[in-house]
């Protein structure tokens, strides 16, 4: 599926000068990004892409270069304000992760020559299953994505809570950038009170429940234990808008398997797909 002209109307503005300062005329930026979606939609390898998009060359190579200079975050931090100025974002975010399986072409990334930020361990992990990278993601009250980190595949979901809430960052037109939701949303793995602490220090509602566990220890140490966190249970319904917010990435079979050797051209794939989703709004 390539860009509508709706979608384009929207991106179109956002994305650099075609004629930049040295060298030539780039390629059509719709033409490239198309190519790109392709790739990511099929999972299809660069060198097999359709000759109607031209260079696979020309089309990685972009892909690099706007994670370099930041162009694929910029675009989807720039429709989200365009979201949130006309309406359309919901402050009640959910949060969860998934694990997405490594393909074996995954691993070997070379030290040099990456880009900035990334990390170590390119976001892989080993288990019995083999590479793994696990993708930790808010999402809105209509099952569209807000922030993205990338982790291995066998690190927890509480640790990676705050670094969520840190990506979220929507500019408005006056003031200050919106980073707090009203209310947050996540199953048993982000019951600690650390996290609980954490949303009470910053004014946000948490819609979590409490393990079984909790709970009998809270009534074993009796008055020292204190009252059980308040829990919604008509708000929590709305937990799943993050699991089919991961439904609608997972469509995309090259993120549904990961292919990259970096963590960064990989969550350069994951902006792009919540690109294609913000502008079709």
């Amino acid at each position: 599926m390539s860009l509508t002209d709706a979608q384009w109307a929207r991106i179109e503005p956002l994305l650099p000068d075609r004629a930049p300062r040295r060298g030539g005329r780039w390629r059509d930026h719709r033409e490239v990004i198309d190519a790109i979606a392709f790739k990511y939609r099929t999972g299809t390898p660069w060198m097999d892409l359709p000759e109607r998009f031209g260079s696979w060359k020309g089309a990685h190579n972009r892909l690099r270069m706007w994670v370099i200079d930041g162009t694929w975050e910029k675009v989807f931090t720039a429709l989200l304000a365009q979201a949130d100025t006309e309406g359309d974002l919901e402050w009640v975010v959910a949060v969860d992760s998934t694990i997405v399986r490594a393909h074996q072409h995954a691993a070997g990334a070379r030290q040099k020559g990456l880009p900035a930020g990334e990390p170590h361990d390119h976001a892989l992990g080993r288990s019995r299953g083999g590479l793994t990278t696990k993708v930790h993601l808010a999402a809105d009250g209509r099952c569209r994505p807000l922030a993205f980190v990338l982790t291995p595949g066998q690190a927890g979901d509480a640790p990676a809570f705050e670094q969520v809430m840190s990506q979220l960052c929507v500019p408005r037109p006056i003031g200050r950038p919106r980073t707090t939701p009203d209310a947050v949303l996540a199953d048993k793995a982000y019951s600690s009170r650390a996290i609980r602490r954490y949303l009470r220090r910053r004014g946000i509602r948490a819609v979590i429940p409490q393990p079984a566990d909790q709970a009998a220890n809270r009534k074993r140490r009796g008055r020292l234990g204190g009252r059980p966190p308040a829990f919604d249970r008509e708000a929590y319904k709305q937990r799943n808008t993050v699991e089919r917010c991961i439904n609608k990435l997972k469509q995309w079979r090259g993120l549904a398997t990961r292919y990259d050797k970096s963590a960064t051209i990989y969550l350069a794939a994951l902006h792009l797909a919540a690109i294609f989703i913000w502008s079709a709004r």
